[in-house]
């Protein structure tokens, strides 16, 4: 199971955080988040893959953070196009694109079926008031009606008392999850201990 935690930025949590042995981690670069970077850290993770977090932002925009920042991974979390991911990734042909979406019902599972092909990872997170790092769960068995063949991140309000259902949730495409906000000490700092302690739970 890959594992994502995302909204870092202080230097000595983002080397704790690493140390867990993660796979990848997120830095969000949209200006109106609790989360956001204003600043580059003075420590970047070397072991776990850098992604870059994005809302409806301009190519050029994320191109300079890629090179600023040595981006692994772009994430797209806002109303991006399926032309905007094309012009992106002619661009960017390197670099993976996980495109988010924000999920209440079955319903909404119908939006990603432009993107099949364009993004090569989807992210499924919870659809709130917030762009993301609401800290509520939606509905998971609603998943069952995605029969795409795009592989997803499992997102939205997973907390440290979620490893049992994480691991009693079967889709074949679920390649990981993501964790945020229902693990943090303030926005932007993660509690270690709890981390830990999530993450030996779901991989034994």
């Amino acid at each position: 199971m890959m594992i994502k935690v995302c909204g870092m930025r202080d230097s000595d949590n983002i080397r704790s955080v690493e140390a867990l042995g993660i796979d990848y981690m997120g830095f969000i670069f949209w200006p109106h988040s609790k989360r956001y970077v204003a600043e580059r850290p003075d420590y970047l993770p070397r072991q776990a893959k850098r992604v870059g977090v994005f809302v409806d932002s301009d190519v050029e925009n994320i191109i300079r953070h890629v090179d600023d920042y040595g981006l692994n991974a772009i994430q797209l979390h806002g109303h991006e196009s399926p032309d905007y991911i094309m012009t992106l990734k002619a661009k960017l042909p390197d670099l993976p694109v996980i495109k988010a979406f924000n999920i209440a019902t079955s319903d909404d599972i119908e939006q990603t079926r432009g993107y099949e092909g364009l993004a090569d990872y989807f992210l499924f997170d919870t659809k709130g008031k917030a762009v993301g790092g609401n800290g509520e769960k939606f509905d998971w068995s609603v998943l069952a009606a995605y029969h795409g063949n795009t592989p997803f991140l499992l997102s939205g309000g997973i907390g440290p008392d979620d490893a049992s259902s994480i691991l009693s949730f079967h889709h074949e495409m679920c390649i990981g999850i993501d964790l945020n906000s229902r693990f943090e000490l303030s926005p932007g700092l993660k509690d270690i201990h709890k981390l830990k302690s999530f993450i030996a739970k779901i991989i034994m």
